[in-house]
């Protein structure tokens, strides 16, 4: 809740790459804001402050924390919110326990992650793990929906120096593969309710009804869907595909998003790993099951249990030699793209792969054609058509291609990302029925054992705030605008119904197009292809998907865009880009204290952030604070300040340098603030003066291992050494 102690502005503690740059950033954006009368405070949305918030009753007092992700959450439903968002984790099972793991050897008594719970009190502490897991933190802080677009100055920087495109060719036996039926899109019915109804679902068999979730509240006009994947579809998909990978012998490649879908995606890579596993899986289940093996957890954890039994691993070595080889995460150490659940997450890889010409790394360490899985139908064609339209075309010019802006649908968990509560792994054959406390059956399906059942939903005031965004940016922006929603699935019916009136209603219907994802991606390339620019108007998954895909193709990166959250109180929340390279670039830290991570995204967000908060709180000062951010993120672009990828060349800590100085320097510059003036310019003239003993004082801790004292929950002490060794600096900024 907001309070007079609340900061001006909320910088978050995340994981990773972002959050040891904010240990070399975030005092700079302190420093400079305090000139300006605005406060900067962090609350803690990373994996470890997640998980030490919600077990107190395990801890010592001094180890409790505040559940820094509640406070947020009721935060952004008020008009004072103004919250930068960095990528954080999205925890998979083998993250969560990974960082359990470091927690309890630093000293926090917290209980294991129940793989199996048996007893009410393993159960218990299953449940609060869960609501850890996957897209814990989004769909809290997202209460507005998405504006994501490349910021003028980057794009303008890309189309001067066109990043590095694979070819494409006419022969390429890249493919993307989905199902035909029984699939979430096949199965999938919708409804709009026309009142207000709490429903309960439940599972009806031969020997009883079991409650699946009750209490399901919707406020009247909501779009409630329900479907189903048939285990029995999929498997039958999976082992298919499988076989023709292997006679096309190109690589075999699933791509899923578990970390996001933290019930339906894990269980469908499962799958995938006993298919590609299938002879040994059919003669060792027993086994591999005595083992505690979860073909769930990915073929890393299933090495790690079998380790030592020289029958069952020689059987793995062998059905692998015979199936088509995989598509690598690393090929050097021998990570296939089944080890991890949360290594191969779709909206990263899929994008990566096209860029490249449609080539995988295979287990040789050469590039290779691949077959894409995609299991379910409801995005794949998204991908299936951006690779036909390159074998057909060849590859993007990003000196010379427009953009695709998006506008997301997302806000209080729209659509499927919202799902992980109403998502069930059927026990046993029966009916599940969705039923309104009326008594009304809403959705029914026959399912059988091991099918896959989800119901989403999606608010009818989010619904008309996001028409309203995609309005009022066609007209800024003045350009192509497409609602992708496919008149032939059911929930995208449901929001064409509602969509349209507004349109016509606002008597802006000619100004814009609605596509089914295939048909609107043809024509989004076409368009930016021809120079010229887009907006996609989506909902909650495509935004993720697209906001990867289009900028990796224009920019190279996904972690330059400006992602802005109009929060539908009125508060603002600033995102800034993904984070899902984020763990190589840990590892490389660690190894040689280089940090190639680059705060662009963060650079973008910091200058609207302050010009939103001039606008909200009257604050003229903040307002020429973010039009110097501006300045230095140009300044960055034009001088090729980024960070390079490469150990004893420029990296993170080095831009932040160079973006204060430029900063600083503007600030300095401009005559509408006499007072702001004077106070940078004594800093900008030291940052001037210290420049070549700052860079060698960054320059001398690198090519040496960094100890940071944790990868989940690090040392506050040891990662300020590391990103903060520059003793000129420190003193300048304080």
């Amino acid at each position: 809740m907001a309070d007079n102690t609340t900061p001006d502005i909320i910088y978050t503690k995340v994981d990773e790459a972002p959050e040891l740059a904010s240990a070399s950033f975030l005092p700079m954006i302190q420093k400079f804001a305090a000139a300006a009368g605005v406060s900067v405070g962090t609350k803690d949305i990373s994996l470890a402050g997640r998980i030490i918030s919600t077990f107190p009753e395990y801890l010592s007092e001094e180890q409790r924390i505040p559940d820094d992700l509640a406070l947020l959450g009721e935060l952004v439903k008020t008009p004072e919110a103004n919250v930068i968002k960095l990528p954080n984790i999205s925890a998979s099972v083998p993250q969560l326990v990974a960082a359990v793991k470091e927690l309890q050897a630093q000293g926090y008594a917290l209980p294991d992650y129940p793989e199996e719970p048996a007893t009410d009190e393993e159960k218990a502490v299953r449940a609060k793990y869960d609501g850890i897991k996957g897209s814990a933190v989004n769909p809290v802080l997202r209460e507005g929906n998405s504006d994501r677009r490349a910021a003028i100055a980057v794009k303008k920087f890309a189309q001067a120096n066109p990043h590095r495109m694979g070819e494409w060719t006419k022969d390429s036996k890249t493919r993307v593969a989905s199902m035909s039926g029984g699939d979430f899109f096949s199965n999938e019915v919708s409804a709009t309710l026309d009142k207000a109804a709490t429903a309960k679902i439940v599972l009806e068999t031969a020997s009883g009804e079991t409650v699946l979730k009750e209490g399901v509240s919707y406020p009247a006009g909501t779009v409630v869907d329900a479907t189903y994947m048939s285990a029995a579809a999929l498997d039958a998909f999976l082992e298919e595909e499988i076989a023709k990978t292997k006679d096309e012998g190109v690589l075999f490649s699933l791509h899923m998003k578990a970390t996001m879908m933290k019930v339906s995606d894990p269980i469908i890579f499962g799958h995938a790993v006993k298919a590609y596993l299938k002879p040994v899986f059919d003669k060792y289940g027993a086994e591999l099951k005595e083992l505690g093996v979860n073909p769930n957890s990915g073929l890393g954890d299933l090495l790690a249990r079998v380790e030592g039994n020289a029958e069952i691993k020689s059987a793995i070595d062998a059905c692998m030699a015979d199936q088509p080889p995989m598509y690598m995460v690393n090929s050097d150490k021998g990570i296939t793209n089944l080890h991890v659940p949360s290594d191969v997450i779709i909206d990263a890889s899929m994008p990566a792969l096209i860029r490249a010409g449609g080539k995988g790394w295979g287990p040789d360490g050469n590039e290779a054609d691949a077959v894409c899985v995609i299991p379910d139908n409801s995005y794949a064609p998204v991908y299936d058509e951006t690779i036909k339209f390159f074998k057909e075309n060849g590859k993007l010019n990003p000196a010379t291609a427009g953009t695709v802006q998006n506008i997301g649908l997302m806000a209080q968990k729209a659509e499927e990302y919202g799902s992980h509560p109403t998502t069930f792994e059927i026990a046993e054959a029966g009916t599940v029925k969705m039923i309104l406390d009326d008594g009304t059956v809403l959705h029914s399906h026959e399912v059988q054992a091991g099918d896959i059942w989800r119901s989403a939903s999606a608010r009818k005031a989010p619904i008309e705030d996001w028409v309203n965004l995609a309005i009022e940016r066609q007209k800024a922006e003045g350009c192509e605008a497409i609602f992708w929603l496919d008149e032939n699935r059911a929930h995208d019916a449901q929001l064409i119904a509602m969509v349209k009136p507004i349109l016509e209603a606002k008597g802006v219907a000619g100004k814009f197009q609605i596509m089914s994802p295939a048909k609107a991606t043809v024509q989004s390339l076409k368009t930016i292809t021809a120079g010229k620019n887009s907006i996609a108007i989506t909902g909650n998954v495509l935004r993720d998907y697209l906001t990867d895909l289009f900028p990796i193709l224009e920019l190279a990166t996904s972690a330059k865009m400006l992602s802005i959250v109009k929060l539908m109180q009125g508060g603002g929340l600033f995102e800034t880009g993904a984070g899902g390279s984020a763990p190589k670039h840990v590892q490389q830290l660690q190894e040689e204290s280089h940090l190639r991570w680059d705060s662009l995204g963060e650079f973008c967000a910091l200058g609207e952030s302050f010009k939103f908060l001039a606008d909200v709180k009257g604050n003229e000062k903040a307002r020429i604070l973010g039009e110097g951010v501006d300045i230095a993120t140009q300044g960055i672009l034009d001088h090729d300040r980024s960070p390079s990828r490469k150990v004893g060349e420029p990296d993170n800590r080095d831009s932040h340098y160079w973006f204060a100085r430029y900063w600083a320097e503007a600030l300095a510059r401009q005559d509408k603030d006499g007072d702001l003036a004077d106070f940078f310019a004594p800093i900008a003239e030291a940052l001037v003066d210290g420049e070549a003993d700052i860079l060698a004082e960054i320059a001398a801790t690198q090519g040496k291992p960094a100890d940071l004292g944790g990868y989940y929950h690090t040392d506050a002490d040891k990662v300020a050494s590391v990103m903060r060794p520059s003793k000129t600096l420190n003193e300048i900024i304080g």
